[in-house]
């Protein structure tokens, strides 16, 4: 008997429920092909929650995505919902999912396939090759610290503060994914942080460096500035394998790194929480393009950083690397037969819309499986 796996799908808003329409045709393919039996329930997010809830993210739909295996993600947000209260904004049905989950390790990473070298904006032999792992803490710094508010002040101006806050297991625990993670690749990791100019920045790297030397000594260890970082990205990104950082600067970095490999389309991201006694992992995967409300409903979309997503899930979450691998072997394959969605079109290749290029890929898992 399969074992059967339960995963929770919110598609979202903008492309959202079309990539991850997609994505359920690839789950298809496994449950029918790779003994993959599941559970794929759905419910609303983002602004398509709030129009018929009235909230981002309700208590319902919170408590089965506590109860999944993994939660598929698919984009939140639009211009229709830029006046919304703060709290109301369709990003915060997000923001919940990561902090009441406890997602606190994001991982994203910027693989350039080899087929797209050519589509980068950087000339093809920086990003030829290029393999980065960004691991972001994302509960904590900056996006989460209180006191967050807008206050009037005596003289009429406004002001707004958002806190940068982190604590000593915070920064631990993220350092621990980084290490472990590295230890998987090339053994080499480099923490990215503002100690020059903030204090949370010095906790920062005295705790990463106290984690190393006791934990993890045979990992290579180097700092640098995230200021920096963003710069040797661009000049020689090569130069790194894995970046752990803060949620901020993390979240900079990695949608930089992401544009080095042709397309933020591309890539897919994988948080994850910790695990519990029986070894169960909360986690939610995810594209990490937005929501790309210019395109919705045209069938323009790229479906690739959502299988991706899915791929990812298959690896983390479920254990089952061989099938991730396969995914991930059919994506290339595609790629490198000319197949581009536009997002990564290029001069004497093949252009699909999003339905056509998961056609594509299904194919070509039939071939290699």
């Amino acid at each position: 008997m399969a074992m059967t796996y339960n995963l929770f799908l919110l598609p979202g808003d903008g492309i959202g429920p079309e990539v991850i329409e997609q994505t359920r045709r690839v789950l298809g393919w496994y449950a029918a092909k790779r003994n993959f039996a599941f559970t794929a329930e759905e419910d609303l997010v983002g602004g398509a929650s709030y129009e018929a809830h009235g909230t981002p993210a309700t208590d319902a739909m919170m408590k089965k995505a506590l109860a999944a295996d993994a939660v598929l993600f698919g984009a939140v947000g639009g211009p229709q919902w830029d006046k919304l209260p703060f709290g109301k904004k369709p990003e915060q049905g997000l923001l919940r999912l990561r902090g009441d989950l406890k997602l606190f390790a994001n991982l994203r990473p910027a693989l350039c396939f080899e087929a797209l070298k050519e589509a980068s904006t950087l000339k093809p032999e920086i990003v030829s090759g290029l393999d980065i792992l960004i691991v972001r803490e994302l509960t904590g710094g900056v996006y989460f610290g209180l006191p967050k508010e807008t206050t009037t002040l005596p003289d009429g101006q406004k002001r707004a503060v958002d806190t940068q806050v982190y604590t000593t297991s915070e920064i631990e625990r993220i350092a621990r994914v980084a290490f472990e993670l590295a230890r998987l690749r090339s053994n080499r990791v480099a923490s990215a942080d503002k100690s020059n100019v903030m204090v949370t920045g010095v906790l920062w790297r005295e705790v990463v460096h106290r984690v190393h030397d006791a934990e993890f000594p045979d990992v290579v260890l180097t700092d640098v500035l995230a200021d920096n970082c963003a710069m040797q990205l661009v000049r020689n990104p090569k130069q790194f394998d894995v970046i752990v950082t803060d949620n901020l600067f993390g979240d900079v970095l990695s949608d930089e790194a992401a544009q080095l490999t042709g397309s933020i389309g591309m890539l897919p991201s994988a948080s994850l929480g910790a695990k519990d006694a029986k070894g169960r992992q909360p986690a939610l995967y995810e594209p990490i393009h937005g929501s790309a409300p210019d395109i919705a409903g045209k069938g323009l979309a790229n479906p690739i950083a959502t299988i991706l997503s899915f791929a990812m899930c298959l690896r983390y979450s479920l254990g089952r690397g061989e099938d991730a691998a396969l995914l991930e072997k059919a994506v290339e394959r595609v790629l490198a037969e000319g197949y581009r969605t536009g997002d990564i079109m290029q001069p004497g290749m093949t252009k699909l819309g999003t339905s056509a290029m998961t056609d594509a890929i299904l194919k070509a898992l039939d071939a290699l499986a």
